[in-house]
């Protein structure tokens, strides 16, 4: 005759052992069900095809002609241009340019950041950036990113400034952007008092302070597949 604790014991064994099994078995099943991806409602701003396609085609009717004109009869006449139609970055590097903004922006105290701000540009005819890279899109149009901050009901564009607190872009001084450095033009260009090119281009500015402006993204015709 077996001792009841011996009993008892393999009795709480068993039991033991099939709900590890039952376990095991729902740990399995949940592994094997894919994940619910949370659904993302359409911004806003998602414009139709369509729409898309009647303002790419303004652009075309009310101002790629008068760029193209401009640029061979005015300001270099001597060489061939074909109007640049977009600008476009990797889809990785705007989604690692978001993530440094939020890290610089949170280290610096700022609350919120609250737009990107794009800039129209336009690249000088010849010359290089600061770092010695050539333009890659001489003349042509471009565009720049910088972050935006809320201040008193406003936004501004802002950068992290020498203290590592987030800064306004507006407020540098003439006499600080002289001092950060000139931007390279060649003689047909105009120097016109720019703050956030200036700011923008100059790496002497770095060792200093730290610039959120994003910029070389790629350009020209859009490809023949596109509008």
């Amino acid at each position: 005759m077996k001792r009841p604790h011996t009993l008892i014991s393999k009795i709480l064994y068993s039991s033991m052992l099939i709900a590890f099994i039952n376990c095991k078995k729902e740990e399995k099943k949940n592994n094997e069900q894919p994940h619910p991806i949370a659904t993302v409602s359409a911004p806003e701003g998602i414009i139709s095809i369509k729409e898309a396609s009647t303002l790419y085609n303004n652009y075309t009717e009310h101002r790629a002609d008068i760029i193209e004109q401009y640029e061979k009869k005015v300001r270099t006449p001597e060489k061939e241009f074909q109007v640049g139609r977009f600008v476009d970055f990797d889809y990785q590097t705007i989604k690692d340019y978001i993530a440094y903004v939020d890290q610089e922006a949170k280290n610096a105290g700022v609350e919120k950041v609250t737009k990107l701000r794009l800039y129209f540009a336009n690249y000088p005819a010849k010359g290089n950036f600061p770092d010695g890279k050539p333009f890659v899109h001489p003349r042509q149009n471009s565009i720049f990113i910088v972050p935006t901050l809320n201040k008193k009901g406003e936004d501004y564009a802002f950068y992290i400034g020498e203290n590592g607190k987030a800064e306004l872009i507006r407020d540098l001084t003439m006499n600080q952007i002289n001092g950060i450095g000139n931007y390279r033009h060649d003689e047909t260009e105009k120097s016109y008092a720019s703050i956030i090119p200036t700011f923008t281009l100059n790496s002497s500015l770095q060792t200093r302070a730290t610039s959120l402006a994003l910029n070389r993204g790629n350009g020209g015709p859009p490809p023949r597949t596109d509008f």
